[in-house]
């Protein structure tokens, strides 16, 4: 049997910072007290001395680019990086190589995921223009839910039919999830740029291309016909302060059918930081300005928006150095998440209850994932330990991304995670990662 007892954390769970010990047996959390003695010799003691404890955090929303990608990253690679950042649970996209389509095409990745995740696993089921037989056949208890790209980001994924939309999100129980860009006017942006500048436009308009109002006509479409059908509809990487609008925080999330989410790189970044950075904060949809980036936090913390999410999506440095117009978009993000948002912390921009409700509870809550995103008894032992005053510096001698790079190389994080247990295994500890492949499928309650 597989014992631990996390002694002296400080436990961070539902709103509430309490001190008190954890003892795990096998995957499962069994039993959370101020103090636990160890019941029999064969229970390894790890003590936390006042240190954070907190559920692992679940990242709806990842690109690990297996099949098809892994020059860029893999399932094994990528779950290794999240692990290392406290990340215990992921939700992959369906726009690997082929894109997850079909029924077979997705549970091979899963099959895949099996043998080689670190962390638990699920991905989500794609739709395109023409599959909604496919689509239909989702199983809503293993597959995380269905997602829709209305702007075409990386991959051919564009779902532009109208008719097909509506018949979507009127034909299917499951969370939509959705990238919401409005493409017409990207492409009529990109052509006023490119006969501004020919083929040399710089990174710098890239949130002039890809617009507010591109972004807001696409999810205000997405959010009316939510609406209209009775969908239950969840938006991916919410980028401006005109969105944050469509949202309420006028009832609970168990409640909500419409939910919010915003990624770790618009809450950190703004279009200042293209002039240093270059293509390596170039996402889609692209980081906005200062007034964006302060509405995004206004809303995160009044419960507008509800999750915090990576959208970690790896290139490597040659493709990432190529000109703005070709160089794609995306970054890797899942190692250094969590410690970004202490960091948050640290400057008074978020509580650390308010962290592991946006990045725990919530994901667990929204796509109603089995016993996990919570530390309570009975639930599977995802936790990880937080020094919040154990600086380290980001350098590329300590990046898990197989691309090798991080836009937050070079900074410095007064925060550390110490320890990271995925189903009662201790994974990583002190920037090593064990050989243990201890993630499992995701279940949901549906």
């Amino acid at each position: 049997m597989n014992r631990v007892l996390i002694k002296n954390a400080k436990i961070v769970n539902e709103g509430v910072i309490f001190e008190g010990d954890v003892l795990i047996e096998n995957d499962l959390i069994v039993e959370i007290s101020e103090s636990i003695s160890a019941k029999s010799s064969d229970c390894k003691i790890i003590d936390a001395e006042g240190n954070y404890l907190i559920p692992g955090a679940i990242d709806d929303q990842v690109h690990f680019r297996e099949p098809g990608l892994t020059h860029k990253g893999d399932i094994e690679s990528e779950s290794r990086a999240a692990v290392a950042g406290g990340i215990t649970s992921f939700i992959e996209q369906p726009n690997t190589v082929p894109n997850a389509v079909t029924q077979e095409i997705l549970e091979e990745k899963y099959q895949l995921a099996s043998q080689k995740s670190y962390a638990n696993y699920s991905f989500m089921m794609g739709a395109t223009n023409d599959n909604l037989e496919e689509v239909l056949k989702t199983n809503p208890k293993n597959v995380a839910g269905i997602k829709i790209f209305l702007g075409s980001s990386t991959g051919n994924m564009l779902v532009d039919n109208e008719a097909t939309l509506e018949k979507i999100f009127s034909s299917t129980p499951l969370l939509i999830a959705v990238h919401c860009e409005d493409e017409a006017t990207i492409r009529a942006n990109t052509e006023k740029y490119i006969a501004e500048y020919g083929d040399d436009v710089p990174v710098t308009v890239h949130h002039l291309i890809r617009s507010e109002e591109a972004c807001y006509l696409s999810s205000s479409k997405a959010i009316e016909l939510a609406k209209k059908t009775g969908a239950r509809l969840h938006i991916f990487h919410l980028s401006t302060a005109k969105e944050m609008d469509l949202f309420t925080n006028k009832i609970p999330l168990e409640e909500k059918k419409i939910t919010a989410e915003v990624c770790v790189h618009h809450l950190w970044f703004t279009n200042d930081d293209y002039a240093t950075k270059g293509n390596f904060i170039k996402w889609n949809p692209a980081v906005k300005t200062a007034h964006d980036r302060e509405a995004l936090w206004k809303a995160l913390n009044d419960d507008r928006i509800d999750v915090i999410a990576t959208d970690h999506a790896p290139h490597t440095l040659e493709e990432k150095k190529q000109p703005y117009l070709k160089a794609p978009s995306g970054g890797p993000l899942v190692q250094h998440a969590v410690v970004a948002m202490f960091e948050a912390y640290h400057q008074g921009k978020i509580s650390i209850e308010k962290i592991v409700e946006k990045m725990c509870h919530n994901p667990a809550k929204i796509f109603k994932i089995e016993k996990r995103g919570f530390i309570k008894e009975g639930y599977y032992a995802d936790l990880v330990i937080v020094n919040s005053g154990l600086p380290w510096g980001v350098k590329k001698e300590n990046i898990f991304a197989k691309c090798g790079w991080s836009p937050f190389e070079g900074y410095t994080f007064k925060s550390r995670i110490t320890h990271t247990f995925v189903n009662g295994q201790l994974v990583y500890n002190a920037f090593k990662v064990k050989d243990i492949r201890a993630g499992k499928r995701l279940l949901f309650e549906r």
